[in-house]
């Protein structure tokens, strides 16, 4: 037996602490780091919080296993999510003098198997992979009599991609959406019929699409003896990053390599899980105690990316999870020394918040801060335009990631060319917005809610952007400049073309201008979240309890993307002058008592308190501003709806977890219960009896029967 072997105990397994090889890995590990390193035979389950070292853990471990001989490099098959994390763990491996380890993803492995077995399993070379979905979507899109452009083509796409990944085939698909409340980009019998179309047009045309890569080569393992032993034989341990984004799909993969064997590494952390509409779910994650029930556990909470007070605003929001992640949550403790509190800041209008944040970068950028390490994020790309607008304004420059630049978007350049050639000939007596309304519903655009699918809401958002660029024009005073009259087509056009002539400046230093999706995996110094109001955070489709609770997530992943400054904003309204009727977040709430006081930026203090039920000459006047109330909503809260209300947050929690029980025990959706709105208020207003619970909006006789008595037991907070 070599050196390295003879480090083995034989007792449990474990690397000996002593051996030589080894002993410089664990150098400069934290006692939970060094406790996963050491945990070298699977199966072992690594949460790994935001900024706890996980990659340098797990590379590590990697490192370790192979130097006291528990794995051979060889042997071992390292699975990321991206070819950019791959890349960067092969490069760490080497560092640490281990070659040869596969580190690859899902698609890649797979791609790299079926090429070799296709001849054995497929009776030839392997079918050519359809690099997009798109042509094949619009053949079978065809067949079932339905015209897509662009946008729903990209919608179809993906619901496609989710379905497979889902391991829901197109007999299946109509029943499940139904039963998941997902929103389906048509009704969900057309896009069934669509999907099964689409795995027709693929079969004739021969080719394979990626979620096909995936299932064919778990078939291949599962379905024949001598492939599997090659497989088992090749690889003998595996490791999984980001374990929380695993898709059905993927783990089906998983399971065929593994064939029972148990010697499986899993890194993750469910407070991170963004991707669940593309079928990726933290169940697995959730779950792998109870698979593996010798399973080692470890957890790394000790956060060497924040300071204390950007981990204790990320710790505060999380805490209100609900639901399975609650109880694999991982409380966060920062290891860097103290930085300034996060702030909150509360602003008119839109365009006075992106000036704000636009201030504010040129600020830091002017104190020594590089533009590289400051970001604005945001929850839909076309929330980008504004700070685009802003920063050149500002002189910042800025660089867009995970998306178009606004005015390179297919959407806003067509509406461009629309609007310059109504322009020509315009009728001045028209005002402007509708005349842009009229114009952009020639591109599909109609006011109101967005509509479903991803593509086809981010095309409206784009769409309903330059609406309000509009208003902002038609606001301007009548005769300015050398126009006789009010703002009109030409005036939009105009102010258009300087905005999209000015985003044209080189960017390569610069602020970056992403979404929340898309910063996963990246840090900043100083972080802006920005447009966090109800209906953009949570976005206005979440309507489930789950997909209400992937968007707190989504804003944790936000705040743990700053290493030092954290600024979160909302605007009280979309454009100026309009009614500042918008609310800000509900996931605020957590974070308000032990941060700055939220003031209102741009347009003063909120006006002072006067009083519960306050009365002004006879009339019923708003507790926060003193205006007059005239809704009956408003007269029930006793404030106006653009004031900010005062939130038991502790009660609406309590209130939520109890709605979702009797929810589930009615197996209907929680908002059939009460909605979040109906829990706000009650967690605002605190009724004490019948009398009080009835004035509140949503709370009818049925309602009040039915939950009545357990409401006000919460609200004195006895147990129920």
């Amino acid at each position: 037996m070599d050196d390295a072997a003879s480090d083995l105990r034989a007792t449990d397994g474990q690397p000996d602490l002593a051996a030589g090889p080894a002993r410089g890995i664990l150098a400069g590990l934290d006692p939970e780091q060094a406790e996963a390193v050491r945990a070298v035979r699977g199966p072992v389950c690594i949460l790994a919080g935001a900024g706890t070292g996980k990659t340098r853990t797990i590379t590590h471990r990697i490192a370790y296993a192979v130097h006291t001989g528990a794995a051979a490099a060889s042997q071992l098959l390292a699975v990321t999510f991206t070819a950019r994390a791959a890349g960067e763990m092969r490069g760490r491996l080497r560092a640490l003098g281990v070659g040869g380890v596969q580190a690859r993803t899902f698609h890649a492995a797979a791609l790299r198997q079926l090429r070799y077995f296709a001849p054995r399993v497929l009776g030839g070379p392997m079918p050519e992979l359809a690099e997009h979905k798109f042509r094949l979507v619009t053949t079978a899109a065809l067949r079932c009599r339905l015209t897509v452009d662009g946008t729903l083509r990209r919608d179809l796409s993906g619901e496609i991609e989710w379905a497979k990944s889902s391991l829901v085939g197109p007999e299946q698909y109509a029943e499940v959406v139904t039963k998941l409340g997902r929103q389906p980009p048509l009704d969900a019998a057309t896009v069934a019929a669509v999907f099964a179309a689409y795995e027709q047009v693929k079969q004739q045309a021969g080719v394979l699409d990626f979620e096909d890569l995936l299932l064919v080569t778990a078939v291949a393992i599962e379905n024949h003896r001598d492939v599997a032993e090659e497989v088992r034989a090749r690889y003998r341990q595996f490791v999984v990053d980001e374990y929380q984004d695993v898709n059905p799909l993927q783990q089906r993969l998983l399971d065929a390599w593994l064939g029972g064997r148990e010697d499986l590494c899993v890194v993750g952390d469910a407070n991170q899980t963004i991707y669940s509409f593309t079928g990726a779910t933290p169940d697995y994650l959730l779950g792998f105690g109870r698979r593996y029930p010798g399973a080692v556990v470890v957890r790394l909470e000790r956060d060497y990316r924040s300071t204390p007070q950007v981990v204790s605003a990320a710790n505060r929001l999380i805490a209100a999870t609900h639901g399975p992640a609650g109880g694999a949550r991982l409380r966060l403790v920062g290891q860097r020394p103290d930085g300034p509190e996060p702030t909150l800041r509360e602003y008119d209008d839109e365009p006075a918040e992106a000036a704000g944040v636009a201030a504010e970068c040129a600020r830091l950028v002017a104190a020594g801060t590089p533009a590289a390490e400051i970001a604005v994020l945001y929850r839909v790309n076309a929330q980008s335009e504004s700070y685009e607008t802003a920063l050149s304004a500002a002189g910042v420059p800025y660089v867009l990631r995970g998306g178009e630049r606004f005015f390179e978007r297919a959407e806003v350049r067509e509406a461009r060319v629309l609007l310059r050639a109504a322009a020509r000939s315009a009728d001045p007596e028209v005002p402007l917005v509708r005349a842009v309304t009229d114009v952009l519903s020639a591109a599909g655009w109609s006011p109101g809610d967005p509509p479903a699918g991803g593509a086809a809401r981010e095309r409206w958002e784009s769409l309903a952007a330059l609406v309000a660029l509009a208003e902002e024009v038609a606001a301007q005073p009548a005769g300015g400049g050398d126009r006789p009259g009010p703002p009109g087509l030409e005036d939009l056009v105009a102010e258009l073309e300087q905005r999209a002539a000015a985003q044209h400046a080189p960017t390569v230093q610069g602020v970056t201008l992403a979404s929340l999706h898309a910063a996963k995996g990246l840090e900043w110094d100083a972080v802006f979240l920005v447009g966090l109001t109800e209906g953009t955070l949570p976005i206005q489709h979440a309507s489930t309890d789950e997909q209400v609770e992937e968007e707190r997530r989504l804003l944790y992943v936000g705040i743990t993307r700053a290493r030092e400054r954290l600024a979160l904003s909302w605007a009280l309204a979309r454009t100026p002058g309009a009614r500042r009727g918008r609310r800000k977040s509900r996931f605020l709430y957590p974070l308000l008592p032990p941060v700055l006081p939220a003031g209102r930026a741009g347009g003063g203090a909120a006006g002072g308190s006067a009083g519960a039920g306050a009365v002004r000459g006879g009339k019923a006047v708003c507790v926060e501003c003193g205006g007059p109330l005239r809704k009956g909503v408003e007269r029930a809260l006793e404030r106006c709806a653009g004031c900010p209300g005062k939130v038991d947050v502790a009660l609406f929690e309590r209130l939520r977890a109890w709605r979702s029980e009797r929810a589930s025990t009615a197996s209907v959706p929680a908002y059939v219960v009460f909605t979040d709105a109906t829990l706000v208020a009650i967690a605002e207003t605190r009724p004490v009896d019948v009398a009080g619970l009835v004035r509140l909006p949503g709370i009818g006789p049925r309602k009040l029967d039915l939950y009545g008595a357990d409401v006000l037991a919460i609200v004195a907070g006895q147990a129920l």
